[in-house]
């Protein structure tokens, strides 16, 4: 096995011991490369933990192979067959004798190969020796997904390299509930609040609006993009964006009919890998469908946004979006929901109280109906700040700018009542 630079804590040893993963502790960690990772497990916890990490979109591109075995196991198994990026072992073995235990399976590792071992002896004189001897990391169970993605990362995750920008993807639970205009207006807040370089990027190739909202006609952008991935680069894509404003910058839709926009599902991967090497932030404009390439583009988003009106559609379509993020991203923070267009007059609508009690989810922002300010706006080409910055909507897009670059929390919406239009929905 081949000793690789390691970086430890303050006190030499590192601190093994491990909290429940939260959200929070994976925001900073970059996608993980294209390698191959066995992961050998001798309880059913630290299995488990393994099948977690591997559901992770940090961990899209690895291959991951997880067998129930021992040390033994591994050494039996790579004898014949060529060995991975990095072999993760779990183990009980006491200290005195691991290092024994480790030889065969020193025998057969190729020279490239890391290794990580979860142990169960917090012992700094074996952690110190297994690192003299080319184990890249000793990890002291009960460990967390956040300690095993860290290490991995730490491994094969260039520290010198750039950090890597946000995405941010908004998606409406309905058609016409406003989610376009969201996601232009705190685009528009991010680049002009915090004069921060933001990208916002519309993926409604056909009928997207972000060109019209902007008061802009650029000859090309997201198309060329998406049809000619092997042509795309940073140079190339700063020739298809559009400057809307000092920091803000367009990457348009075609908005036309010509041809037919079907994608496969990995379609829309080199346009965000550029796009977070490219900007702090970009901002995705998701349309209101169901496909293979946008579930792989709301399930690869640092933060996703769902807007929603006050009707039984929208809860309903809300409530299945919820779920389905769950499954795509069971490691990530819930998204936010932003209420739009409340208090429309004459329109039957479920109280915003009740929305949320139903949903069990807290509106990240409630956005009252006002015709004339959004289409005022939307007829000149403007922002919402513009118009108006004195407006509620135009502090409220600008609380929402806070929240999803992090720069601080914003006032909850109350919640209240024992809302119980789910039910209803069941009984439909």
């Amino acid at each position: 096995m081949s000793a690789i630079d390691y970086m430890i804590d303050n006190d030499g040893a590192g601190d093994f011991a491990a909290d429940a993963t939260r959200p929070g502790d994976l925001d900073q960690l970059r996608p993980l490369p294209r390698i191959s990772i066995h992961a050998f497990c001798e309880s059913e916890a630290v299995q488990r933990l393994m099948e977690r990490c591997g559901q992770d979109r940090r961990m899209a591109k690895v291959s991951l192979r997880i067998t129930g075995g021992s040390v033994a196991a591994a050494a039996n198994m790579f004898a014949s067959v060529s060995t991975p990026n990095l072999i993760i072992l779990e183990t009980a073995t006491e200290p005195r004798a691991l290092l024994s235990e480790l030889a065969p399976l020193a025998e057969v590792c190729d020279p490239s190969t890391k290794v990580i071992i979860i142990g169960r002896h917090n012992d700094i004189a074996l952690y110190r020796e297994l690192i003299r001897n080319g184990i890249s990391e000793y990890m002291v169970s009960p460990v967390g997904m956040a300690d095993i993605l860290t290490a991995i990362s730490a491994i094969f995750v260039d520290p010198e390299a750039e950090p890597l920008g946000r995405s941010l993807a908004f998606i409406g639970a309905k058609g016409g509930c406003g989610s376009s205009v969201i996601a232009h207006n705190c685009a528009w807040g991010i680049s002009h609040l915090f004069s921060t370089e933001t990208i916002l990027a519309d993926l409604d190739l056909p009928y997207g609006t972000a060109n019209i909202d902007f008061d802009q006609d650029p000859p090309q952008g997201i198309a060329e993009a998406v049809f000619a991935p092997e042509r795309l680069d940073e140079v190339f894509l700063d020739r298809l964006l559009t400057k809307c404003s000092e920091h803000l910058s367009l990457l348009a839709a075609p908005s036309m009919l010509d041809r037919a926009y079907d994608f496969e599902s990995a379609a829309f991967h080199p346009i965000l890998e550029v796009l977070q090497r490219s900007a702090p932030v970009s901002v995705l404009d998701v349309p209101h469908a169901w496909s293979d390439w946008t579930r792989s583009v709301l399930a690869e988003a640092d933060e996703v946004v769902i807007t929603a009106v006050p009707d039984l559609a929208s809860l309903r379509n809300t409530k299945n979006l919820l779920d389905a993020m769950k499954k795509l991203r069971p490691n990530d923070r819930t998204p936010h929901l932003v209420l739009n267009q409340v208090g429309m007059p004459k329109r039957p609508e479920i109280a915003p109280n009740e929305f949320c009690e139903s949903l069990e989810i807290e509106a990240a922002a409630i956005i009252p109906f006002d015709a004339v300010l959004f289409g005022n706006a939307s007829n000149s080409g403007r922002m919402i700040a513009e118009i108006d910055r004195k407006a509620p909507a135009a502090e409220t897009f600008s609380q929402l700018a806070h929240l999803l670059t992090g720069r601080t929390a914003i006032k909850k919406a109350r919640r209240g009542g024992l809302g119980k239009v789910l039910a209803r929905l069941g009984r439909r």
